[in-house]
């Protein structure tokens, strides 16, 4: 009977989706990775065994199922097993996306309520710092030694007993990744077990994964893109994939070639900067490589063709998706192609609409709102924010998409001002509260201004204090220091006034007119 109970636990548990490749291909390779320049295969016997380590490990340090457990890792196959293990536990691990700024990050630490907290020093040079700042039971840290910290390798080989598959309610969180809302707040999204399970069952049902495809994983694991996208299809698959530390542009073509990879996801940042390296194309063998899909960002039509004539035989398509709802969009089953600026149509199982300014449904423009059981719950702590975006299960995604005749959706723009700048998600507000604290800005306001790698990146116009002769240069250069890289503003425009509209509020829309105009202008003349 325990036996039978184990097995139902496991089955309803993220932590063992892929059970069944791990029983036919044990001593198969299904991580490559790369990180700290050298090369270490991973067979699913193995990474079975160090997530069954995991799982001992936090039950002996007294972590309770249903307690959070924070991560501040790089891309390595500790990152994948701690993540996972964590969930044989019983336990919801807690991803950061290690590029924000330390504010950000000690807010979510705190936030999360994590109890112990995996620490990579290589991730973030602040990463030991915040760790110590914030209030935990236990501190593991991978590679060094250092005072109030446990080592992560040492604490994993200790005996411990093994560690029954805790009782998984049907909507038991699995893990917590946090996203901005329309308030620029990042919030903990409560994702299900049994959503992402059904998750994984839905897509290899429609596009099945053949056992013998490899992926390749060059964006943060932290990020939706790496961890939906690559990781968890190809492991439940018994496909395997290559994880880079990080992103460069011929180390990834030349990893492509080496590894025989045969998919490869990423924004279109990668892209852009994967087409700038022609002449290192033609010295490698991409025979391999089938298809490559671009997201989590604007993706032009003309990219898609380039990147296609520059790797001929290689098909690429626009994808969509979100932290809490997935990606309800997909290739047709019956074959049909998907018109270039399209990310397809609706996929079989899952609910969506477009409603209007008013709320009404439409059948062509309109925020897009999804239902389906991959939907998170609502978010940690906030019950309001959870009112607002979550009603009878559909999900109001902030996006603003168009449908045409046959069925396929075209996305248009934000219902608020957020845009993506090369995958990150940007909050004008934000950017505008950093500069607001400079002592020589009495008024800013920030948009997005077109970018030929990034899509969009931010550009402010700021009004200075009287008597100020703060420059944009100096401007920028504050943000740099104090804020995340990628949400600084690109170019600062000083000026005597915000353009205002018949409210007497700041008019955005002339405002990013005339940012567009300058940027371009200043883009062009190589500033």
């Amino acid at each position: 009977m325990t036996k039978d109970l184990n097995g139902v636990n496991r089955r309803r548990n993220l932590g063992f989706f892929y059970d069944d490749a791990a029983a036919r291909f044990p001593d198969k390779a299904c991580i490559i990775d790369l990180f700290g320049g050298r090369e270490h295969a991973v067979t699913y016997r193995q990474l079975d065994e160090r997530m069954d380590a995991v799982a001992r490990m936090l039950a002996r340090l007294g972590v309770k199922p249903g307690e959070r457990v924070a991560m501040l890792c790089g891309n390595r196959v500790e990152f994948i097993e701690f993540f996972f293990g964590a969930m044989r536990a019983g336990a919801i691990p807690v991803p950061l996306n290690t590029r924000l700024a330390t504010d950000t990050l000690t807010y979510i630490f705190k936030d999360s309520d994590s109890v112990l907290a995996l620490i990579d020093p290589s991730c973030n040079r602040e990463a030991k710092a915040i760790a110590l700042a914030v209030p935990l039971r236990r501190r593991l840290l991978l590679d060094e030694e250092a005072d109030g910290f446990f080592s992560y390798e040492r604490e994993l080989a200790v005996p411990a007993p093994d560690v029954p598959p805790p009782p998984i309610a049907d909507n038991a969180q699995a893990f917590q990744p946090y996203t901005s809302g329309s308030t620029g707040v990042p919030k903990g999204a409560i994702m299900t077990h049994h959503g992402m399970l059904w998750y994984l069952v839905h897509n290899q049902s429609h596009w099945p994964t053949p056992p013998d495809e490899r992926g390749m994983v060059a964006l943060p694991l932290f990020h939706k893109n790496a961890l939906r996208g690559t990781v968890k299809p190809m492991l439940y698959a018994g496909a395997s994939f290559v994880l880079m530390p990080g992103y460069e542009p011929r180390a990834y073509l030349q990893a492509l070639a080496k590894y025989r990879c045969t998919y490869s996801r990423g924004v279109a940042a990668v892209f852009t900067t994967v087409l700038q390296h022609r002449d290192y194309l033609e010295g490698l063998d991409l025979s391999a490589l089938k298809s490559m899909t671009i997201g989590s960002a604007v993706v032009t039509p003309e990219l898609l063709d380039a990147v296609e004539r520059a790797l001929p035989g290689v098909k690429t398509s626009e994808s969509y998706g979100l932290t809490e709802g997935g990606s309800p969009f997909r290739a047709p089953i019956d074959g049909r192609r998907v018109p270039r600026g399209s990310v397809g149509v609706l996929a079989p199982d899952i609910e969506v609409k477009l409603i209007d300014a008013d709320g009404k449904v439409s059948d062509t423009l309109g925020e897009l709102l999804i239902r389906s059981p991959y939907v998170c719950l609502g978010y940690h702590k906030q019950p309001e924010i959870t009112r607002q975006k979550l009603q009878d299960g559909w999900l109001r995604t902030g996006d603003v998409f168009y449908r045409d005749s046959e069925g396929f959706y075209y996305f248009r723009s934000r219902v608020d001002d957020m845009f993506s700048c090369g995958g990150e998600n940007i909050y004008p507000k934000e950017v505008e509260n950093l500069l607001f604290m400079h002592e020589d800005v009495a008024n800013v306001v920030v948009t997005p201004v077109p970018h030929a790698v990034k899509g969009y990146v931010p550009a402010a116009l700021v009004v200075p204090r009287t008597g100020s002769a703060v420059t944009g240069a100096e401007l920028k250069k504050y943000c740099l220091e104090r804020g995340p890289l990628y949400a600084h503003p690109r170019h600062v425009e000083i000026v005597p006034e915000l353009p205002l509209n018949g409210a007497g509020k700041i008019d955005r829309v002339a405002a990013r007119a005339k940012l567009v105009s300058i940027y371009q202008t200043v883009a062009q003349a190589g500033g």
